[in-house]
């Protein structure tokens, strides 16, 4: 079936798919060979070997999730932090500097605080609500503003267009996180960002059993990422590739039962009088409502919260409830809960956590496709004990 779809819904089954399809196979087959059969490539990037990327399994990926956000071209990676790293080191050379959003994923604010430092390549933190305040922070050095689309574990969205446009305005490469919103709720490209990011681990596999990134962008910006990915060695296995292919087809429909649940428990959590405040850029006591409503098509499935009390009440309440697993990682079927300041958040240092506002009474709920009646009459119990 070939054609240009207009619905990310006819995207997410059919785009980037085999044409004509391999035997008749409606599923793609896994092609577990390392390497193929030489056929006159000129260009070493252009041979068909399994560390570059560009096995069947890779290409229809690679396909697929360039439909999705209307973009040119995507790689896929072993990881999302692969992903952030490829790209990141793609553009940055000693000396030079990039500006990032200050609230973000763990693993991202190490890596560039410690890793990135250690190649002489210096940072400065922007506050995603105050653009007139990032000029300042600019060098003749700069090379890169870098952002999250939903943050991770706050739920902030930062004015978005204000970023793409800064950047463009400075000759700045954009890149954007946006594993949180998915290409269902927002398309980077669509909005001027460069590149976008994902860790397909979360919602784009969504079923908890794979580790896999993405970087999506024009052609040849992902052209260049490539050939630094095809030196670093961060391939997809072409197994795991099949899975997240899979995984991806039911994105929209799993999306939606997370978005729509998640509100809700938003919702019975900031009524509820054990509760000290509720982070989820659906609410509409959100401080950032109208701007995440005119950006994002949907406000996702994650959420966190803080209770009244200390250390010991979340950790009580965590272990009370029965639904949710207490475990790191998001985005799967299953419901799971943490504390970022001893998962995701944990290599921040508590006075960097502190002035970030991530407390450590802090919980985060990365909502599944359980009844949302469950999970709200699950955590209502553990409330009242």
């Amino acid at each position: 079936m070939s054609g240009d779809y207009k619905t990310i819904e006819t995207k997410l089954i059919h785009a980037g798919e085999p044409e004509p399809l391999i035997e008749g196979a409606v599923s793609i087959p896994i092609f577990q060979s390392s390497t193929f059969e030489y056929a006159g490539q000129s260009n070493y990037h252009d041979l068909k070997y399994i560390r570059l990327n560009n096995t069947p399994n890779h290409v229809a990926l690679h396909r697929k999730l360039a439909a999705l956000e209307n973009a040119d071209a995507a790689v896929v990676t072993a990881s999302g932090m692969g992903a952030i790293s490829t790209a990141l080191l793609t553009f940055l050379s000693s000396g030079d500097h990039l500006l990032s959003q200050d609230c973000l994923y763990g693993g991202s604010h190490e890596f560039i605080t410690k890793d990135l430092a250690k190649l002489n390549i210096s940072h400065d933190f922007i506050d995603g609500d105050d653009p007139n305040s990032w000029k300042e922070k600019l060098r003749p050095e700069t090379r890169i503003i870098y952002a999250e689309t939903i943050t991770n574990p706050l739920m902030q969205v930062a004015d978005l267009k204000a970023i793409a446009e800064f950047a463009k305005a400075n000759r700045l490469i954009s890149m954007i996180d946006n594993t949180f919103a998915t290409p269902l709720y927002f398309r980077p490209s669509e909005w001027g960002f460069d590149i976008s990011l994902h860790s397909c681990t979360k919602y784009l596999n969504g079923h908890s059993d794979i580790v896999a990134g993405a970087v999506i962008g024009s052609s040849d910006l992902i052209k260049k990422i490539t050939h630094k990915l095809n030196h670093f060695g961060a391939t997809l296995d072409p197994h795991t590739c099949f899975l997240l292919h899979r995984g991806m087809k039911t994105l929209a429909v799993r999306m939606r039962c997370q978005n729509e649940s998640a509100l809700k428990i938003s919702e019975f959590l900031e009524a509820h009088p054990a509760v000290e405040k509720v982070n989820y850029p659906g609410l509409k006591t959100n401080p950032e409502y109208q701007r995440a409503n005119a950006l994002l098509d949907g406000f996702g499935g994650m959420l966190s919260f803080e209770l009244k009390g200390d250390v010991e009440r979340a950790d009580r309440f965590i272990q009370r409830t029965t639904l949710p697993i207490l475990a790191p990682s998001l985005g799967g079927v299953e419901s799971l809960i943490t504390r970022p300041a001893t998962t995701s958040h944990s290599g921040v240092s508590p006075e960097e956590r502190q002035a970030l506002g991530i407390s450590d009474t802090l919980i985060r709920l990365s909502v599944g496709i359980e009844a949302t009646e469950d999970l709200i009459e699950d955590m209502q119990r553990a409330l009242k004990e």
